[in-house]
């Protein structure tokens, strides 16, 4: 019986994962098909519930659904359950098991591809949600001084840096505004951006959450958007000499952290890496 694996979001129709997925898969003689499916919040259940059939080994979950799925769950893992969101459902035999892994897709990215331990360092964090809880409990579990967020609702953001702090590290919410930023920003080694502005397909694609004049030129800029491979935010940290990271490696290794959940093996990174970059390129071509 052919296994089926899924993408489940809204949009999903920018995403790359079914390329590198089914690479993974091919590469591994695992007969099985990876797609995305396009799912309205309306639809969410639903969606969750045909995961149950014997041939699905599981799905992937992005944005906006990563809270959402939750109750709609059999079991949270721990590590999910303390992030407050899933990106990775396992069918256990009918069984729903949610789990997190781009916690650490996220850290792998930053030790193996930027070479950068945050540490005693200072962070800042461009956003609130499913992806922004990720990175500040991946950070806080490295030991980072202190993690600033920025979100353009504050409740959201106040209520992130309350579990910053359960976690034993300083954090304070802030609009997200170069006003309000700038007074945090030049004390801060590393900035992630966990919103999907300057995302291609979205609602504020070309844009930067932040200018160049507001980034330390000795930190290391991460922007989890991974479609541009150059996002605006990655051109303004150049601008201002600072080091970056793209979204493309953490997609990669939070992607392989997820086959090996569903099918036990390990993952051939190289091989999804190429074709997540294939996929990417083709998708920049003039008229594609």
């Amino acid at each position: 019986m052919t296994k089926r694996m899924f993408l489940i979001g809204h949009p999903v129709g920018h995403s790359v994962s079914p390329a590198f997925q089914q690479a993974a898969l091919d590469h591994l003689s695992i007969d099985a098909r990876y797609e995305a499916i396009d799912v309205p919040e309306s639809s969410l259940p639903a969606a969750v519930d045909s995961l149950r059939s014997p041939d699905v080994l599981g799905a992937n979950v992005t944005v906006p659904h990563k809270e959402a799925v939750i109750p709609l769950l059999d079991e949270v893992v721990d590590d999910a359950r303390l992030i407050g969101a899933v990106n990775t459902i396992q069918n256990r035999n009918g069984t729903l098991v949610g789990h997190n892994t781009d916690a650490r897709g996220f850290l792998r990215s930053l030790h193996e591809e930027a070479q950068f331990d945050p540490k005693g360092k200072q962070a800042l964090v461009l956003g609130a949600g499913g992806s922004a809880k990720a990175v500040t409990v991946a950070l806080a579990g490295e030991g980072v001084e202190r993690i600033v967020v920025a979100n353009r609702t504050q409740e959201r953001a106040r209520s992130l840096t309350e579990s910053v702090r359960s976690l034993g590290v300083r954090a304070d919410a802030i609009p997200l505004c170069e006003e309000s930023i700038r007074p945090h920003a030049s004390n801060c080694l590393l900035i992630v951006n966990c919103t999907s502005i300057g995302m291609t397909g979205g609602p504020a694609a070309g844009e930067s959450p932040i200018g160049a004049a507001v980034i330390p030129p000795n930190a290391l800029v991460c922007d989890l958007v991974y479609n541009p491979r150059m996002t605006p935010l990655l051109l303004e940290a150049e601008q201002a000499g600072a080091r970056i990271l793209g979204g493309l490696p953490m997609l990669v290794y939070q992607g392989a952290a997820a086959l090996e959940i569903w099918t036990g093996e390990t993952a051939p990174v190289r091989v999804m890496f190429a074709a997540a970059e294939g996929a990417l390129s083709a998708r920049q071509q003039p008229g594609l």
